[in-house]
């Protein structure tokens, strides 16, 4: 496919994702969203690249849904198709992954832009970033997982509130909250990022894969089956070449060579 809407670059196994609408403040539409979503597909199907950083272009990560592009008047309008169509399938590709996915939210991350970033592994922001459940503003419900990850990650009372009331949540109170994984300075935050996507893509990628499954398995699970599939899922990876290299590398006293697989 080619990208109008976004920018996509591989280096060191890394595919860095730029969300490419920065008039509109990346917010979505069809297009966007169906090029974001071939991008992460070509992400699963590439061995090559190994790691998955998401960044947004210009002043803001991404404002959620482009209201320009939604009709009132029309009552064919449906916005639960768009919602199937657009986000359903960004969010269930990036939980799917069985790579790490990043994020770097350079600026203002709303609706579906901050529960995009939820849905990442590790999420860096700059100081300048901020997170808003902007649904309520206009009448709908936080979409794209906000309903699933909010009260996993922060509790019934806090998604309420964030849900309910609409505010705006500063970057240090999303790490304070333990919605994201660190904060940095503007002119740093693409440069860590991309610093820690480059060091995961040299690491056991496939048992990072196993690991997002373990946990995705986890938001459902009762002790016992996870304890059982914690024990499938070590046996896989203890069939991994990964696992091999890392226990001839510790025993030769030399730095391991993973291949992800």
């Amino acid at each position: 496919m080619e990208y109008h809407h976004i920018k996509v670059e591989v280096r060191d196994g890394v595919q860095v994702i730029t969300l490419n609408r920065p008039d509109v403040l990346n917010s979505f539409h069809l297009p966007m969203a169906r090029e974001l979503q071939d991008a992460l597909g070509v992400a699963a199907a590439d061995d090559a690249i190994r790691t998955v950083l998401l960044t947004g272009e210009g002043r803001g990560f991404c404002a959620g849904q482009d209201l320009a592009a939604v009709s009132v008047d029309e009552p064919k309008d449906d916005l639960g198709e768009t919602v199937r169509a657009q986000y359903n399938p960004i969010i269930r590709a990036i939980r799917r992954l069985e790579k790490p996915v990043l994020c770097a939210v350079n600026g203002v991350a709303a609706g579906a832009g901050a529960n995009i970033a939820f849905a990442c592994d590790i999420v860096f922001a700059s100081t300048e970033a901020s997170f808003i459940q902007s649904f309520c503003r206009i009448g709908l419900i936080p979409d794209s997982g906000g309903t699933f990850f909010l009260p996993r990650l922060v509790g019934l009372a806090r998604a309420s509130g964030q849900a309910l009331l609409g505010g705006k949540l500063s970057a240090a109170q999303a790490k304070d909250w333990g919605l994201i994984w660190e904060t940095c300075e503007p002119a740093a935050l693409v440069p860590r990022a991309i610093e820690v996507a480059t060091s995961l893509a040299t690491q056991p990628t496939r048992g990072f894969g196993l690991t997002k499954q373990a946990f995705n398995e986890s938001l459902m699970n009762d002790l016992d089956t996870q304890l059982d599939l914690e024990a499938d899922l070590q046996a896989e990876a203890g069939r991994t070449a990964d696992f091999a290299e890392g226990v001839t590398a510790f025993r030769a006293k030399r730095s391991p060579v993973f291949r992800g697989r």
